[in-house]
């Protein structure tokens, strides 16, 4: 088999920002469900379980040292049989990932680079063979977040073993992405190769998506690009508006890298409600306000990252929802083959998409003060005459007017072009599409 190579980067939903290591069972069926119901037909197809779902004692805000992670004999991560019964008796998530695949969902589950410490400190042994776990380990090399896994030797000439012994379980529980974190700060080069090496040998296409992203340097883009479907550019996004500004130039860096199968990740939508038992603050619907929370969602779609949203989709605010459940995400990550910033001058950010005939526009206001502009259609990509430019949100044309009238011409505008008149309170976007 190969590697998964996403026509379209993924959306979906991820339990970090509402559940942290937390989540249940009956949680994930619940968001898998309203995904179903309510976002399935406007593209949103997929459910991750995020980190530390082997914890028997997993805790808002933060890991347990010497965790009791549940293993198998072969030190490979087994589900918590309390938050998710349906695995016990040693079926993993084959039952839940049978209950998710039936919603017409796929399911995605978060791993971590290397070994449990648990497995060595048990004595464990590698799959299939009689090699103890702690002969391929190396301590040294281990996470500095997260401290129950060590690093691989991959001097050992069985090191690579572990990680394919690892894929082909979760192959066999019909997992379809997985979630690799620990990979990219600092940049572990070959353990991002034998993870790789491991999802091509599976049975299933799988959807390899590597973390955490802290300081990623796009020297490495030819690396990432062969072995990865997804890899984040930042380090994980919460629901303020520094982190969006933050992201920007990340973005704006990334994006025109982007290609079908090969997906930079400006990481989680941290919309909603979150915090619920989160790594990260306390119970809330998320801080941002409406503005704020258009201009992300706006901004990461023409940068065609993955989307993946962080709330409790079951109590998340109606509002919020609406705008996940307009088609037009979906049709630009779809259609799209090209995007990048354009323009940034005076707090004001333009990005441009093309692809299928269509382009697309977001303009955000990254200032705290009201914004007004007078935009040429001919520097946005539209032409000097463009055709019918519709709103992305709303559906509304988008009025443009003549670059000169009469003796009169427009400051900034050339006299045979169009005009487009933009007012934008603090960080407020809007979003266009114009069809050729």
């Amino acid at each position: 088999m190969v590697l998964a190579r996403p026509e379209r980067p993924p959306m979906g939903w991820n339990s970090w920002d509402c559940f942290g290591t937390t989540a249940t069972e009956a949680e994930v069926l619940a968001n898998a469900r309203f995904m179903a119901d309510h976002l399935r037909d406007a593209g949103w197809d997929t459910i991750v379980i995020d980190a530390d779902w082997a914890d028997p004692d997993a805790r808002a805000h933060g890991y347990n040292d010497d965790a009791r992670l549940h293993l198998d004999p072969y030190g490979r991560l087994l589900p918590d049989p309390v938050r998710f019964p349906s695995s016990a008796g040693g079926a993993g998530f084959a039952p839940l990932a049978e209950q998710v695949h039936a919603l017409g969902l796929r399911l995605g589950l978060h791993v971590m680079r290397g070994i449990p410490r648990r497995a060595l400190a048990e004595g464990m042994l590698l799959h299939g063979t009689s090699t103890p776990l702690s002969d391929i380990a190396d301590p040294a090399n281990d996470c500095e977040w997260n401290p129950h896994f060590v690093g691989i030797d991959h001097g050992h000439p069985d090191a690579a073993a572990y990680y394919r012994s690892t894929v082909a379980l979760y192959d066999s529980w019909g997992i379809d992405l997985i979630k690799a974190d620990d990979m990219l700060w600092p940049y572990q080069e070959r353990d991002i190769t034998a993870y790789s090496e491991a999802v091509h040998a599976a049975e299933r296409e799988i959807v390899l998506s590597l973390s955490p992203g802290r300081d990623l340097s796009a020297a490495h883009l030819e690396h990432l690009s062969e072995h990865a479907s997804m890899w984040r550019i930042c380090d994980d996004v919460w629901d303020r508006w520094e982190d969006v500004l933050d992201n920007l130039s990340r973005m704006a860096r990334w994006a025109p890298h982007a290609r079908r199968g090969a997906w930079p990740d400006a990481d989680m939508l941290p919309l909603g409600r979150i915090g619920i038992r989160a790594e990260r603050g306390e119970p809330r619907d998320d801080a941002l306000t409406a503005a704020q929370r258009r201009s992300l969602l706006t901004l990461w779609t023409i940068a065609r990252s993955p989307l993946m949203f962080g709330g409790d989709l079951p109590s998340t605010d109606p509002a919020t929802i609406e705008l996940l459940r307009n088609p037009a995400l979906a049709d630009l990550l779809a259609r799209a083959d090209r995007s990048g910033e354009i323009r940034r001058e005076h707090g004001l950010v333009l990005w441009q998409a093309t692809g299928g005939g269509t382009t697309w526009i977001a303009a955000v206001n990254t200032t705290d003060h009201d914004l007004t502009a007078t935009l040429d259609t001919r520097d946005l990509g539209l032409g000097a005459e463009p055709a019918t430019i519709v709103d992305v949100w709303t559906g509304r044309p988008v009025p443009a007017r003549p670059g000169r009238t009469g003796s009169t011409t427009t400051r900034g505008v050339a006299p045979d072009s169009h005009a487009i008149d933009l007012t934008l309170l603090p960080h407020e976007s809007v979003f266009w599409r114009h069809e050729r």
